[in-house]
């Protein structure tokens, strides 16, 4: 039985609440993560992206890293068939990190409108500052890595800039930011992002970072949600905690008969920012978790209370020296890290 047949009773998408953009748009302020890590299949998540919009869902977040935007794509046109109009849906989508090149952003872009059978994007994300080629692990330094560097940045937003102007994306935003490239880029930009996506869940709430984004109007999207129990391996270190079993989610789970998973949405939501949880079972919960009855003001509160600065999604890969540690690409002291 496919997950649209298990999905159970539909959300209508106009009780969804809604993140306003700079420019005036809205966006759906829950999404459909695609993101499958290394044990679902592009089928079984082009076959969620169909589950998810049958029970309600019209925010899907894409990238062509994800290697399963060609299936995500007939699962969109499935749905635009079945009588969903476009301009229901928030469909956003990332350019790689080995992209950077100014002859390789309208290209990439170009690519992944055509896997998803789309003629624009609502939103198109860079998804690490950095530019790193393919094919290295977490074990290894690539010799052509690159760190931040502002000019070379610009040279790549100037080129999501363009793909604004020629219609190709209707906004553009950042991801994996830091207030301080964000600075530079807020000074530099044409066009300013209208979001920066980040890791966002109750054991990493990145307080200076959000509030700063919300400062400079730019929405927070927050992947990560639940804490991301499904991650790679290479994703893994030993300290990691998960927001899922602490006492506080558990026990405010508990009070309202749902899933710490629920808990930790339903926070995400009702702090501001936007969560894109991927699930092939339980998207149905998460999104009427985000319309149920709200999280008191001291539940909120003691959610609050148990961030432990704890980041999952660390990034060695794309370090650019032998002699580094994953801190390096955050910038945790305040400042860019230096070449």
């Amino acid at each position: 039985m496919s997950p649209a047949n298990q999905s159970g009773i539909f959300i209508d998408p106009a009780s969804i609440p809604q993140r306003r953009l700079h420019t005036g748009a809205t966006m759906p302020a829950i999404g459909l993560g695609t993101f499958g890590s290394d044990h679902v299949t592009p089928a079984q998540v082009a076959e969620a992206v169909l589950g998810a919009a049958a029970v309600g869902y019209r925010h899907f977040d894409c990238a062509s890293v994800y290697g399963n935007e060609l299936q995500v794509g007939a699962s969109l046109e499935s749905i635009l068939a079945g009588g969903i109009e476009r301009e229901e849906l928030w469909i956003t989508s990332k350019l790689w990190n080995d992209k950077h090149g100014e002859d390789d952003v309208i290209d990439s872009c170009r690519k992944s409108l055509a896997d998803l059978r789309l003629d624009f994007l609502d939103l198109y994300l860079v998804h690490f500052p950095n530019f790193h080629p393919p094919g290295c692990d977490v074990t290894a330094r690539s010799a052509d890595a690159q760190p931040y560097v502002h000019e070379n940045y610009m040279k790549t937003w100037r080129k999501m800039e363009a793909l604004v102007d020629l219609g190709l994306v209707r906004h553009i935003g950042t991801s994996n930011m830091t207030i301080p490239k964000l600075r530079l880029l807020l000074r530099d930009a044409r066009i300013k992002p209208a979001v920066n996506e980040m890791e966002l869940h109750p054991h990493f709430q990145q307080p200076e970072l959000f509030h700063y984004v919300v400062s400079q109007g730019i929405q927070a999207v927050g992947y990560c949600p639940i804490g991301s129990p499904g991650r790679p391996e290479r994703d893994r270190t030993p300290e990691d905690t998960a927001p899922t079993e602490d006492p506080v989610i558990v026990k405010i789970a508990h009070r309202h008969g749902i899933h710490p998973a629920v808990v930790c949405i339903k926070w995400a939501v009702q702090r501001g920012q936007t969560p894109i949880p991927f699930s092939v079972n339980n998207y149905r919960a998460n999104l009427a978790g985000v319309v149920g009855d709200p999280l008191s003001d001291e539940e909120m509160r003691q959610i609050a209370a148990i961030d432990r600065d704890c980041r999952l999604i660390k990034g060695q890969v794309f370090l650019w020296k032998d002699d580094q540690t994953w801190e390096d690409l955050w910038d945790v002291h305040g400042e860019i890290t230096p070449p």
